[in-house]
């Protein structure tokens, strides 16, 4: 497969994946805040993304309508909903013969969706419309799986998701714990914090059906991180990111000593991982943790990127000097702190 379709394919799912996870953490943040929860407001969704600084110098006030019009298509956040589905969509532009014709229309429709927003949510509410791009979000997943055939294509499209599905998580656990560690004194008000943390990962209902007893931040904590069985826990998506790559390095042709880098880095942090005894990074040890959790993905990211995506093509149009298509997909991925 050539280079420039693998990463178009590997950054077409995780634009999408970003655009869920944005859509999920405000419809979940807005009903929180209907039940008496979401202590900071919307800050915490940008704290999530990490465009606390460039929401702002636009929006000095941090007024709900603002941080709504912000995460959905401001111009300036690269991380918006719109933002993540046009680039999404222009990746699949490149790569048509790749996917199937249901996954480019179900990808237009999503689009569309999203580029008539800010008059669907207001009319609407805010909640139902992040609902509709998370559920076709969601729904583009199946459509994939269900239409395309599960080869090298579809292994870099799983990566993609994966990874990104991977970081969301962390991200969102460390910004979630810490709200939760400010009302750790077991009284409702906590409770449904970790009800919002679960929520904001989908994991509210799976995790209930684990554990029947009271929400206790310790096992939320080692749930989304060590679940091997659901699908947005971190160990589970790297088990996911790490048979994409196996996949990959048994059908290409390129030398295996390169395609193993990506599956090196990997195996150690899911061994790290798997083998982690989660009472020693609880408390004031699991920010750090996390911290460095999201660095070694990040560079998961990276290695993937050196080893697969070699596409140094000038676009017509540039002058010289700018950045080549894989680096302004690097520097779009960089953008606004969401890796």
């Amino acid at each position: 497969m050539l280079s420039r379709v693998a990463e178009s394919l590997y950054w077409m799912a995780r634009y999408i994946e970003r655009a869920d996870a944005v859509s999920r953490l405000a419809a979940v943040n807005f009903q929180a805040r209907l039940d008496g929860g979401g202590r900071d407001g919307w800050e915490g969704v940008v704290r999530i993304t990490g465009d606390v600084e460039p929401f702002q110098a636009v929006y000095p006030e941090g007024e709900e309508e603002a941080a709504l019009e912000y995460l959905l298509s401001h111009h300036s956040n690269p991380n918006g909903v719109l933002a993540c589905l046009t680039r999404a969509r222009e990746n699949a532009r490149g790569v048509r013969d790749q996917i199937s014709s249901e996954m480019w229309e179900h990808l237009n429709r999503l689009y569309l969706l999203a580029r008539g927003g800010t008059p669907a949510a207001s009319a609407e509410g805010p909640d139902h419309f992040f609902l509709q791009v998370r559920d076709g979000s969601a729904a583009f997943e199946g459509v994939a799986a269900a239409t395309m055939p599960h080869g090298e294509a579809y292994c870099f499209i799983q990566l993609g998701r994966s990874l990104e599905r991977a970081a969301t998580t962390v991200r969102t656990l460390a910004v979630r714990y810490e709200d939760v560690r400010a009302l750790e004194d077991g009284s409702s008000v906590s409770s449904l914090e970790l009800m919002t943390l679960l929520k904001s990962c989908g994991a509210f209902e799976p995790f209930r059906r684990h554990h029947s007893s009271q929400l206790q931040a310790e096992a939320v904590a080692e749930y989304l991180l060590l679940n091997p069985l659901f699908p947005r826990a971190v160990l589970h998506c790297l088990d996911r990111s790490a048979d994409a790559v196996a996949s990959v390095a048994r059908t290409s042709s390129r030398a295996k000593d390169r395609l193993d880098a990506p599956g090196r880095v990997l195996g150690r942090l899911r061994a790290d991982l798997a083998y982690l005894d989660v009472g020693e990074v609880l408390g004031d040890a699991l920010c750090p943790f996390l911290e460095d959790l999201l660095r070694r993905i990040y560079q998961v990211g990276d290695e993937v990127t050196r080893t697969y995506f070699n596409t140094r093509v000038i676009l017509p149009a540039a002058r010289p000097g700018a950045p080549t298509s894989q680096q302004q997909q690097q520097q779009q991925q960089q953008a606004g702190g969401w890796r």
